[in-house]
């Protein structure tokens, strides 16, 4: 990694973990999901909630918490350009980019690897 692509990571890291509790997956999704970060969800859910969504809107797993795909339906339908983008399938994350930088990603077109099946 060069040092402007560890400039970016950084500056990606803070404004987004700030602003979105961003987890760093390298495969960012947000405009996908109401600006919520899916890699919140305990189970790293990536496209919907789990069968276990408490009957309140709480996770089966963190049942103090609001499940992060309730979240995520209730924001989306604020949302005037990406409303429509929370009915889309989101790719398996790739384990591989973590802690990557997706804007890098984005620009040199990683994200769009499938990862290797197990």
């Amino acid at each position: 990694m060069n040092i402007l692509e560890r400039a970016v990571t950084v500056v990606e890291r803070v404004f987004k973990g700030a602003l979105f509790d961003c987890r760093m997956c390298g495969q960012c999704v947000l405009h996908s999901t109401g600006l919520n970060c899916p890699m919140r969800c305990p189970k790293n859910l990536r496209n919907g909630p789990c069968g276990g969504v408490l009957v309140n809107g709480n996770c089966e797993v963190l049942q103090d918490r609001p499940c992060i795909w309730v979240l995520a339906e209730r924001r989306a339908r604020r949302l005037p350009l990406w409303r429509d983008h929370i009915t889309q399938v989101n790719p398996p994350v790739d384990w591989r980019l973590r802690g990557t930088s997706s804007w890098v990603n984005l620009v040199r077109a990683r994200p769009r690897t499938q990862p290797p099946a197990a």
